[in-house]
């Protein structure tokens, strides 16, 4: 059965209105919430990046019901492994049950690269991942670790831990990467724009050695009274997303993604986010989504009104993807 999670973008909200809007998902129905882990905003316009780790805490206490998940980046750079370990087991044991899983990547340089010790290419940076998922895991699970170089750990040992390790997700947005992720991760967390990529990444990573591991795809969406609202609103904040070739691997500022995006018009953003005013279209589209046997959707309003969306989706589009008589 597919839950639904609101997304909670720290790149274009403040914390403090993303309280707000958890509270108001409760209220609405959504099952979780998922949030992004950024140093900086992709683009200039969208103007905000919350500390994570501490608006998580905050989060769990302002809300009841909600499950939390978050993606973040173990490899080094901002967070040491260990320190990302402690963040987690901390949070799990504080609030039983209600951290399910948390994702990790291998991260992008607008994030990462800000801390001055250079920026490796993706195979260092998978093995890093690699390595610091199963330092966490052991962690978590009560062992004493230490390994070499390039991350080192030196006989560390989590004293506070929840009652039971919290499984690790990998990120992955091709099939080559979905299947390594299946080798050693426990789910997955992906993101597709058209659903033959979607089909291919989920396909590749249950061939991978995921079968019967979870799988949480994030949905990007932009609703609004009109389409032609909705259109202009996703390019004036998310067309950032949309950089051409390898510019998560250059791009080191929001002002790069912002010279990098400047030819992208409206209509250009129909390719990567799914616009409309209808919320009937909305429903069929997540449906299918959720065919591939998806276990969590979280759904991202890109752009426009935060809380109309909420609670739109939640009188109109969860009731509809819902089996009937499931409470919410």
């Amino acid at each position: 059965m597919t839950r639904f999670s609101y997304h909670v973008s720290h790149e274009q909200h403040s914390p403090r209105d993303l309280l707000r809007l958890v509270q108001l998902a409760e209220a609405a129905g959504f099952d979780a919430a998922f949030s992004s882990d950024h140093l900086q905003p992709w683009g200039p316009a969208q103007g905000h990046s919350g500390f994570t780790w501490s608006w998580l805490g905050a989060a769990l206490q302002a809300t009841q019901r909600l499950r939390f998940s978050a993606i973040t980046v173990p490899g080094g750079w901002r967070y040491h492994p260990v320190v990302l370990a402690q963040a987690i087991a901390t949070l799990a044991q504080m609030y039983p049950g209600r951290l399910p899983w948390v994702a990790l990547g291998s991260g992008e340089a607008l994030n990462e690269a800000c801390i001055g010790s250079g920026w490796p290419v993706k195979s260092e940076r998978q093995q890093r991942l690699q390595k610091a998922a199963l330092a966490m895991r052991a962690l978590m699970a009560g062992e004493q670790v230490s390994q070499p170089p390039p991350l080192p750990i030196d006989r560390a040992r989590l004293w506070t831990r929840p009652d039971a390790p919290v499984p690790l997700v990998g990120a992955a947005t091709s099939p080559d990467t979905a299947r390594w992720v299946a080798s050693w991760a426990d789910g997955l967390l992906t993101v597709a724009s058209r659903f033959d990529d979607l089909q291919a990444i989920v396909q590749a990573f249950r061939e991978g050695g995921g079968e019967g591991k979870p799988v949480h795809v994030k949905v990007d969406v932009c609703w609004a009274a009109s389409d032609d609202e909705a259109l202009h609103a996703a390019h004036a904040q998310w067309r950032f997303n949309a950089a051409p070739g390898d510019a998560d691997e250059e791009a080191r500022h929001p002002e790069d993604f912002n010279l990098l995006t400047q030819q992208l018009t409206p209509e250009d953003m129909r390719r990567h986010v799914f616009i409309s005013h209808d919320l009937d279209a909305h429903v069929e589209h997540l449906r299918q989504w959720a065919s591939l046997g998806i276990d969590t959707l979280d759904l991202h309003q890109v752009a426009g009104d935060q809380a109309d969306f909420i609670r739109q989706f939640g009188e109109r589009v969860l009731p509809a993807l819902r089996p009937a008589g499931r409470p919410t």
